[in-house]
Order: structure tokens, then sequence, then C-alpha cells
């Protein structure tokens, strides 16, 4: 490195010994940042490094000046991220089903650039990721960025949908054609990644699991259903399509045991009106799709969750009931 370009860097290496290896608990002396630059042949007097340090403060870096005890030296002490902020971006990206194992390490060593090296590795003790259930597209990153592209270019977007067989294999419906939608938001449910489009053809909002979706691209052509979606209520939305599932929504009277209030109020929301009904349970009148993962939500509970009405509702529940019964019965009998 030619001696004058080097030193034209020299206040950049600075600054980078401050964000990578200083902390409260870990400040850098004047010989400390003296060392670093000479490793990079930049020759430096005490002098200049004490005006690089009054010039990033200048520039906004919050580099304080410690003289306890061992601890002698500078820090920077303010990040654009806290400790605690990063350790929630590390927990939300490990625990998120839609990232695949790689993404999720590539994602966590980004940020723990976002702190000094000795608090990365504080960061890396919270990461438990090896036994997590992962999607196994890794291309959903790249499909999140061109759904975000067509919505907000107002274009329609198209793609293959598949699923899984079970020899892992992708089955890809409409025998492998396209799908062409209008896109209008994501959403989560059950710790998965859905799309809301307006389909054309049928005239109705749909979803699709983004990690379902593959060969997405932008078509040259301006969105439909603007306004079906304008009076589309995400919220309530989310609340009843359960799992994702469907289906035309039905309103349902369920009876639940008071210890389930909570658990109530997660899954329908806070503003659900839940009536007493005696002193150990209430009742609770919703909007929800009568699919068979509703039918799980409820029976999840035993005894202490119960439809009341509607009766097709209550029967297409005991059928269910019946049939996975019946598979057990079956079993013992063959045994």
């Amino acid at each position: 490195m030619a001696k004058a370009s080097a030193q034209k860097l020299k206040i950049l290496y600075v600054m980078e010994y401050f964000q990578r290896y200083t902390d409260e608990e870990h400040p850098a002396s004047i010989a400390d940042l003296t060392a670093y630059l000479e490793e990079r042949e930049i020759s430096v007097q005490r002098k200049t490094l004490y005006d690089d340090i009054e010039t990033l403060r200048t520039f906004g870096m919050d580099i304080l000046m410690t003289n306890e005890g061992r601890n002698y030296g500078y820090y920077l002490a303010s990040r654009e991220f806290e400790l605690p902020e990063l350790k929630l971006l590390v927990d939300s990206v490990q625990s998120s089903k839609f990232i695949t194992h790689k993404k999720t390490e590539a994602l966590i060593g980004k940020i723990e650039k976002l702190t000094s090296v000795h608090q990365g590795r504080l960061l890396q003790r919270q990461v438990f990721v090896r036994n997590r259930i992962k999607t196994m597209n890794e291309s959903i990153y790249y499909n999140v960025d061109s759904i975000h592209t067509g919505i907000s270019e107002n274009r329609q977007i198209r793609f293959k949908y598949f699923d899984f067989t079970p020899d892992k294999k992708r089955h890809y419906r409409h025998d492998g054609g396209w799908y062409t939608v209008s896109p209008y938001a994501l959403t989560w449910d059950d710790e998965n990644y859905y799309m809301v489009a307006y389909d054309t053809p049928t005239g109705l909002i749909r979803h699709y699991r983004v990690d379902k979706m593959t060969d997405i691209s932008a078509v040259d052509k301006r969105r439909d259903g603007e306004a079906a979606f304008r009076e589309l209520d995400m919220a309530q939305y989310a609340k009843t399509v359960f799992g994702m599932f469907a289906g035309e929504p039905v309103t349902v009277l369920m009876r639940f045991d008071n210890r389930l209030a909570g658990a109530v109020l997660d899954r329908l929301g806070r503003d659900v009106m839940m009536i007493p009904d005696g002193q150990e349970h209430f009742t609770v009148s919703a909007r929800v799709v009568a699919s068979t993962q509703f039918f799980a939500w409820v029976y999840g509970f035993g005894p202490m969750a119960e439809i009341k009405s509607p009766s097709s509702v209550k029967e297409s529940m005991a059928n269910q009931l019946r049939e996975v019964s019946a598979l057990y019965q079956d079993s013992s009998a063959s045994g």
C-alpha cells in the first residue's frame, strides 16, 4: 500500500477498530490503535490519533474515555443497535420457520457485525438452530423481494406453486402451469409467510405460502382487485382463516373453560366478546373458516372447549372425530 494512500485510509481504520473491537468492557489504548494501524503498514504519531478520535467524535461517534483500573483507554459507548436489540433480532431469525438453516447462520453472522466482536460472542451463545424445523426453500428471500416489487410497482406477478410428496420431492400444482395474480400484502400465520393476492379469474382474495412459490417474476400488467383488497380487514382475515386453509367463513358459537381465556384472546384477538356462562365458563362468537385446522385447535383443549352452533359445524366436527377414532379402532382390532 502506497504511503500517501495508507494515510488517507488511517481514520477509516481507526473507525473500524472502535466499531469492531471496543465496548465498555474492552476499551482501546493508543498503543492498541497504533499496533492495529502498523499491521496495515500505516505509520502513526500519538498526536494524530488524538486528532482522529476528536474528528470521529465530531462526526457523531460516541467515543468515551475510561481510566478505571486496568480498563484504560477509549471505547465506542453507543451504537445504532444496542445489545438487547441485537439479541431480539437474533432470536427472531433463529426461530423463524421460513428461514433456512444456511440463511439463519448467514444472517446471524451479519447481525454480530453490528456490535463488537466481544459482544458478538454473547449473541453466538443465543443461537440454537440445528434442530429447528426450517423451510427447505432457499429462494424465499428473493421471493419476498419479487413480491414487494410487484406491490410497489403496482404490477401483477406470476409464479409456480408446489407441494411436497412423501419422498420429499416437489409436485407442482396446475401440472406445472403458471399462477398469475395481483399481490397486495405479506402476512404471518403459524410461523409461515403468506402472500395475500387478488385472483382475477375467480374474483377472490387468495393466499399462497411464500416458501412454496418458485420462478416469481413481475408481469407487465397493472394489478386488479384494488377495491376488493381495500374492503379486506387483514386482521380479521388472519383470525378467520385458521392455518390458511381455504373455505367460506361462518359465525361459530363456542364455549370455553375460564382457564382458556388467554388462549382464546391470543387466537381471536383482544376485541373478541367473551360472555360469562356460569361460574367457570364463557362463550365466544367468532367468524372462522370451519376447516380441519380450526377443528384441531378446538380439539386441542379437550373437554374444556365446545362448539355450540351452528349444527352444521358441530356435525362436521363430530364426523372428523369419528373418522379419526375409526383409524385407531381399526388399528386396535387388527393388532
